[in-house]
């Protein structure tokens, strides 16, 4: 029996996602009413079909992945058409949003009849013969995601309720994402004052694999900063018993913000991470 399962939204890793169920055979559906020339094309390049919503009602499984921001929001537009569905789909949230917003998700699609379980990506958008990108899954009806395995992602049904692959998610990217943050801060910061040929010499001395790690993951922010705002900010409320990590990640969600505005404007913080960058490659 064929499997069909809606991706929403055909983003870079809702269509990574998409185009690797679909050259395993899977019928991918999506919402593209509204979206951009570049979105509906980077859709059909994915193979991935539009629909109504009560045809993504209708689908064996929706997959969620959208800015953490708009998780809820989808959930409650899909709500009447999951009401409507003779036939409940699994609803997998598959977001970097806290544990406490996965419940609030989860109620929503319970109370529309829908089945759910938590999810969280860790890596980049998945190619063809890559193990980097992963789908931890939890709660009650996550072995029943895991056949998703068997259609080109790799999965990982995690022990735990549901809120649990969303706790990994956050642990894991408050380590990267967070990291990242401090790493460019301190680009930005030695370049204002002078200091960039120095911290390049001793972190290679010192700090050689963290300073590859840092000249790699800085310029691979600067088009998802805008994103990770509202990640940083859920974050800060999964550590919210920490008021200390909390205002940390609550100062980088500002500091992406401000990242976000200077790549779509001015460019200069850009340049000098840059810079940096490559200077440390030189």
């Amino acid at each position: 029996m064929s499997l069909n399962v809606a991706v929403i939204a055909p983003g870079a890793m809702g269509s990574g996602v998409a185009a690797r169920l679909t050259a395993h055979g899977v019928t991918v559906r999506t919402l593209l009413a509204g979206r951009s020339a570049a979105t509906v094309a980077r859709a059909r390049e994915a193979g991935m079909t539009d629909a109504r919503e009560e045809e993504i009602a209708g689908c064996d499984m929706i997959l969620s992945i959208v800015p953490p921001a708009e998780a809820l929001g989808l959930a409650e537009r899909l709500a009447p058409a999951l009401r409507q569905a003779p036939r409940k789909p699994l609803y997998v949230d598959c977001n970097a949003v806290d544990p406490g917003t996965v419940l609030r998700i989860a109620e929503v699609v319970e109370q529309a009849g829908g089945r759910f379980v938590d999810g969280g990506i860790i890596g980049p958008p998945p190619v063809p013969d890559s193990r980097n990108t992963r789908l931890y899954l939890s709660g009650a009806e996550a072995a029943a995601v895991a056949v998703l395995g068997e259609h080109g992602l790799s999965v990982v049904v995690q022990p735990g309720p549901v809120g649990a692959a969303s706790a990994m998610k956050m642990s894991y990217a408050g380590i990267t994402k967070g990291f990242t943050a401090l790493g460019a801060a301190m680009m930005l910061a030695a370049s204002r004052a002078g200091t960039v040929e120095p911290l390049i010499a001793e972190m290679k001395l010192s700090q050689p694999a963290l300073l590859d790690w840092l000249t790699r993951q800085t310029p691979r922010m600067y088009s998802k900063a805008y994103r990770w705002v509202a990640e940083m900010e859920e974050i800060a409320t999964f550590v919210g018993e920490d008021p200390a990590a909390r205002d940390f990640y609550l100062a980088a969600a500002r500091f992406y913000e401000r990242i976000a505005a200077d790549h779509g404007g001015q460019g200069s913080e850009t340049a000098a991470m840059d810079a940096f960058c490559g200077a440390a490659r030189a």
